[in-house]
């Protein structure tokens, strides 16, 4: 949906993958949804913009969004200048965004990652211009803010659950299924204790 606005709308669609560097492991569920987005641009021949603020999210942003586009049949639509360094302090990093918003205000912003106190900064201005907003974080201190300003929201585990099954990579999606299962048997052991705990107290009364 969002990405179909931007298309009809001739605006580009924005993607920040956090501020974090790519050691952390939402930045690394942040470029596996960039991968996804990438291959709906290129699809509908919309311009995507993806500020970075660290050289290494730079060199692998650009290098999934390359395959994206290779993958979806389009690689003459990609150019590195789609992903941009920005600047690496954190403000500096979030007026670069929220200047780049003003400018060319895009129909379409998502927001995942790591976020701190720049996600609410960015999340008005987008906000502000109209934009759709979809973001996604594990950051419990900034999902308050992503709830209020964004149209959509992954919150903590919904994230990284959204990024194994978009990335479709099989040791990913595994790891989801496995702490499934574990969730249930922990779900059915705590139901047999307290059954267990409620015929005790019973006799014991």
């Amino acid at each position: 949906e969002a990405i179909g606005r931007a298309t009809e709308m001739g605006k580009p669609a924005l993607f920040v993958p956090g501020i974090s560097d790519f050691n952390e492991v939402q930045t690394i569920a942040g470029i596996n949804i960039l991968g996804h987005v990438a291959k709906l641009t290129a699809e509908y021949e919309a311009d995507l913009k993806v500020p970075v603020s660290k050289s290494i999210v730079m060199e692998a942003a650009r290098e999934i969004c390359k395959d994206s586009y290779l993958q979806v049949g389009r690689p003459d639509l990609y150019h590195n200048d789609m992903v941009r360094y920005m600047a690496e302090g954190q403000f500096a990093y979030a007026a670069g965004i929220n200047g780049m918003m003003v400018r060319e205000k895009p129909a379409a912003c998502f927001y995942q990652g790591e976020f701190y106190a720049e996600s609410l900064l960015m999340a008005e201005t987008g906000n502000s211009i109209g934009a759709i907003q979809i973001a996604g974080t594990g950051s419990a201190s900034q999902i308050p803010f992503f709830i209020t300003a964004c149209d959509y929201t992954l919150i903590g585990e919904e994230f990284l659950t959204a990024s194994a099954i978009l990335s479709n990579k099989q040791d990913l999606l595994g790891s989801v299924r496995g702490q499934d299962i574990i969730k249930i048997f922990i779900a059915i052991a705590l139901f047999l204790c307290a059954f267990y705990c409620i015929i005790t107290s019973k006799y014991i009364g």
